[in-house]
């Protein structure tokens, strides 16, 4: 990519300097509790077929904390969160008003209380109280953004209960989203959200309802129902991978109601430490008017990880994807092709384009890790207002 070398020295020289020996790096456990951290030092760049100027960022993501031991099945978190751009590589929009003539990079500088929860914990039972991470399933609907430097959590109240075999039950009331863009940009809300997972002989499956409500923003609610099946079979020397999915969507925006449903269909196989995966991904539309929305997923994990559709766009989006992956080297690598086209095409409107993702990760000397991806997404109709975008990342990171 032309320019995205640039500021990869500093990188480089950055990431010595921070360097520690693996010694240093050993949590601190007491009778009272345990502390613990991680950090990653990441380097993307960005360009874009716009009048947007090329972006560079490096930024360091430091997160801390603390967990007590249990008490008659009480604990508690507390953990804080800090994003600091590194050497003065800031050349970017950074989602808060900074560096607006860039192209965007979501890790705006911050300082953030992370976690502070209280846990009671019983064998069947698992409460916890305060600001949380919370996932469910693969992320699709319910995730923590991890790949962010401001990771996504919540605030509110979630139970788990697992006191029948097989059984999983799900219930969390969220009163805020804290998001990815620091603290200016979080979301009050009022959400109940209940998952359900039974495991059977061939895989899982999981019933769910989110019901979304944001406050002070009038007449407003994304309601979602939907049934998951995933799992695997064991064959001679091979593993078959399989996963269903469908959801309906509600949504109301002041007197207007919009209705959009959801499919996921994955088949996959893992042959001599190869991973082959196929999947078909439609994100449905209400009529050309309103596209199928998951505000609270990993988004980054899904429809390719340049991000050209975050949000869905009115006409649908629909995915067909396929993947390879495999180790070599001590590490861990990912090749992925997306063919996104508009669920309700029509007037020239179905071709989204195309994307290739490439990744290798690996972890080494216990603490660390590192790892190179890059995304090179192909802009189609010009109608949607999409361009060609290639994006690339390096990083190290520990955890202790």
């Amino acid at each position: 990519m032309k320019n995205l070398q640039r500021n990869v020295f500093s990188f480089f020289i950055t990431t010595i300097l921070a360097g520690g020996s693996s010694s240093a790096l050993a949590a601190s456990s007491t009778n009272i509790g345990k502390s613990y951290g991680d950090l990653r030092l990441r380097y993307e760049g960005v360009e874009q077929d716009n009048s947007a100027r090329n972006a560079s960022g490096l930024t360091l993501r430091t997160r801390l904390g603390f967990s007590t031991a249990q008490f008659k099945g009480f604990s508690s978190t507390v953990e804080f969160e800090d994003s600091r751009v590194v050497a003065g590589v800031d050349d970017y929009k950074n989602t808060l008003g900074l560096g607006n003539q860039y192209s965007a990079v979501a890790d705006p500088e911050t300082t953030e209380l992370d976690q502070a929860l209280l846990q009671y914990k019983t064998k069947d039972l698992t409460a916890k109280v305060g600001r949380q991470v919370l996932t469910f399933d693969n992320h699709r609907f319910v995730g923590h953004v991890g790949w962010r430097q401001d990771r996504q959590t919540f605030d509110g109240a979630s139970f788990n209960y697992t006191g029948i075999d097989n059984l999983s039950v799900n219930y969390s009331y969220l009163n805020q989203r804290n998001r990815i863009f620091a603290q200016s940009k979080d979301i009050s809300a009022s959400d109940h959200l209940v998952n359900l997972s039974y495991k059977t002989t061939h895989g899982v499956i999981t019933g769910y309802s989110y019901l979304l409500e944001q406050d002070s923003k009038g007449d407003n609610g994304l309601d979602t129902y939907g049934v998951r099946f995933s799992g695997s079979a064991n064959k001679g020397n091979s593993k078959y991978l399989y996963s269903a999915e469908y959801a309906i969507q509600e949504s109301q925006i002041g007197a207007i109601e919009y209705d959009a449903s959801y499919l996921l269909l994955e088949a996959g196989a893992v042959f001599k430490g190869i991973t082959a995966k196929l999947g078909y991904e439609v994100l449905g539309s209400d009529n050309g008017n309103y596209g199928f929305s998951t505000p609270l997923a990993t988004l980054h994990k899904f429809n390719g990880w340049a991000d050209q559709f975050l949000a869905t766009p009115k006409q649908g989006l629909t995915d067909i994807s396929l993947a390879l992956s495999g180790k070599v080297a001590q590490g861990t690598w990912n090749i992925t092709y997306h063919d996104f086209s508009s669920e309700e095409p029509g007037a020239g409107l179905d071709d989204l384009g195309s994307e290739l993702d490439l990744a290798y990760v690996v972890k080494f000397a216990k603490h660390y890790n590192a790892g190179i991806k890059y995304a090179a997404y192909q802009a189609g109709g010009t109608e949607f207002n999409k361009v060609d975008t290639d994006k690339l990342w390096l990083w190290v990171g520990a955890s202790f």
